[in-house]
């Protein structure tokens, strides 16, 4: 049995924020029921690689046995790659799988979801950034735990499903990219990483 994460980070998707609506119903509920755990949630640059170096820059003093990560769309796939460099566990919410080959029609400028008036440009390297950190396979799927949905209408549920082969796998019938109904499956995403 592994023990309670003691340091949660938490990784928002593309052209998201820690403004987002499962950020902050994740902060929420670590500020009234765990308010002991070390909670962070940073704004992750355009970059991958820069956004990668910061989020590992940001672990460096975190302790590994206890240290969790969740990530959602473009913050899974990431989420995934910190989980693979610490050997931690993971919580996925609707994750992204190959972002590089998704990601690419979406080079130029870009507003983002919370404030249309913040606007950042994804540069056509930051597609290659992205293949650069792709873990080539998952080992030891059991410290994933992912929430798929088959109403995603952004990401294709068999690929993610395909891509964490023996991770522990939600898989909602409906649902959709956002996870609209996040506030009835957060209990038990964040109780895989004993919270």
């Amino acid at each position: 049995m592994n023990p309670p994460v003691t340091h949660l980070l938490y990784l928002h998707g593309f052209r998201s924020s820690p403004r987002s609506t499962k950020a902050m119903q994740v902060a929420r509920w670590m500020q009234t029921r765990h308010p002991d755990v070390t909670w962070w949630c940073p704004q992750l640059p355009p970059s991958p690689a820069q956004a990668m170096a910061q989020v590992m820059q940001g672990l460096a003093g975190w302790p590994r046995a206890t240290l969790g990560v969740m990530g959602s769309s473009l913050g899974g796939f990431y989420a995934s790659c910190v989980a693979q460099a610490c050997g931690c566990r993971a919580v996925l919410l609707n994750p992204a799988v190959d972002p590089a080959r998704d990601l690419a029609a979406y080079t130029g400028e870009q507003t983002t979801w919370q404030d249309p008036a913040e606007r950042f440009f994804f540069e056509p390297r930051y597609v290659q950034e992205l293949r650069t950190l792709t873990p080539a396979q998952i080992t030891r799927p059991e410290r994933y735990y992912a929430v798929i949905a088959k109403g995603d209408e952004v990401l294709d549920w068999r690929e993610m499903c395909a891509r964490y082969p023996g991770a522990y796998i939600k898989l909602l019938e409906g649902s959709d990219h956002a996870l609209s109904d996040f506030s009835d499956h957060i209990g038990e995403a964040l109780g895989f990483l004993g919270l």
